[in-house]
């Protein structure tokens, strides 16, 4: 059981790298596609934030996963790799779509639905903190558009008077800033989701480590709303890792087919994005770093004129948010039933 315990941790954490390979375009389209930065150097710009956010946000989204959404008395080794194999397989297909879905949704709906097909419905914990995820699919792209908007006019109304070269001057510099700073937002709220899974199922299999010594006795979680430092390493390591690889697919997307930005409009939309995100992560709820940012540039295409934003890409992204944690949580449920033939419960 340790042995299977231990690869469910290396198994989140490789859902952790491959959220910031899927999510690195929330991080760095924008940039790169005003060219303020090269896409390497994006990405390892984007990386270095990632991991910093380690030293400056709390854990209260963690706090949120591990114990708010599902009940603990149904969460087994099983359940939660279910949840887990259920959020990858969605990730990688809307990767190879190009489709900027929301990781953070797929693992909750993944988590969910493996939990439901073990237990039935009493396996969810309705309640403020399901009510307050649901709600933001739908709130935080309208917070990130009209800070996009309202910030982007900011902008033009105060650099209207300077010349277009010397505002673009200043806006490639400050949107070196912008770009750090929802950087550091994108780690702080998405790599926390995986810290809570990982802190749920130690807290459910803390039998298992109880009499461990050693790197094990690590292992051994006896308070599920204490998130181990070394579980905090690991989750912004592994989501750092996965944004300097990058995912080019999605930044296409973002960066240039939704509208086109200069970078006056990626300053707006980046700083529009983390205010939202960070305002988000400090009430401790788990929102999609992707539909915050793709609303903020919708908003600053917008804040142009309404047909600077090809409404039609744009549709096809909602539709991927909308069936983001149904999906998920079918996956997730179709892993748990396959496993249950030949693992442990």
């Amino acid at each position: 059981m340790v042995t299977f315990i231990l690869f469910i941790v290396f198994v989140a954490f490789v859902f952790d790298f491959i959220n910031g390979f899927h999510d690195s375009a929330n991080s760095i389209a924008t940039v790169v596609g005003t060219r303020v930065l090269k896409p390497f150097t994006a990405v390892a710009w984007a990386a270095t934030f990632n991991f910093s956010a380690l030293f400056i946000v709390g854990t209260a989204v963690a706090r949120t996963i591990g114990s708010g959404m599902i009940n603990l008395d149904v969460v087994t080794p099983t359940v939660v790799l279910g949840g887990l194999l259920g959020a990858i397989g969605w990730n990688l297909i809307t990767w190879y779509w190009g489709l900027p879905s929301s990781s953070s949704h797929a693992l909750i709906g993944g988590y969910a639905g493996s939990a439901v097909a073990a237990a039935g419905l009493v396996a969810i914990e309705w309640g403020r903190k399901w009510i307050e995820t649901l709600a933001f699919i739908v709130v935080s792209p309208l917070i990130g558009m009209a800070l996009g908007y309202v910030l982007m006019l900011i902008s033009l109304w105060t650099f209207h008077r300077v010349s277009r070269s010397r505002a673009e001057g200043f806006f490639r510099y400050a949107q070196l800033a912008s770009s750090a700073i929802f950087s550091l937002s994108h780690g702080a709220n998405d790599a926390q989701k995986t810290m809570g899974i990982i802190v749920g199922l130690l807290f459910a299999a803390q039998s298992s480590f109880a009499d461990k010594t050693g790197l094990l006795s690590h292992f051994y979680v006896q308070d599920v709303n204490h998130i181990p430092l070394w579980i905090e390493l690991a989750a912004y390591s592994a989501i750092a890792l996965g944004t300097l690889f990058g995912g080019w697919r999605i930044v296409h997307t973002m960066g240039s087919r939704i509208t086109r930005l200069r970078p006056v409009g990626g300053f707006s939309a980046e700083t529009g994005g983390a205010i939202s995100i960070l305002l988000a992560t400090s009430f401790g709820i788990p929102v999609s770093t992707t539909h915050t940012i793709t609303g903020s540039i919708v908003g600053v295409g917008a804040s142009t004129r309404l047909s600077a934003v090809r409404w039609g890409i744009a549709g096809r992204i909602v539709w991927a948010w909308v069936f983001t944690i149904p999906a998920a949580a079918i996956m997730g449920a179709l892993a748990y039933l396959l496993m249950g033939l030949f693992l442990p419960a």
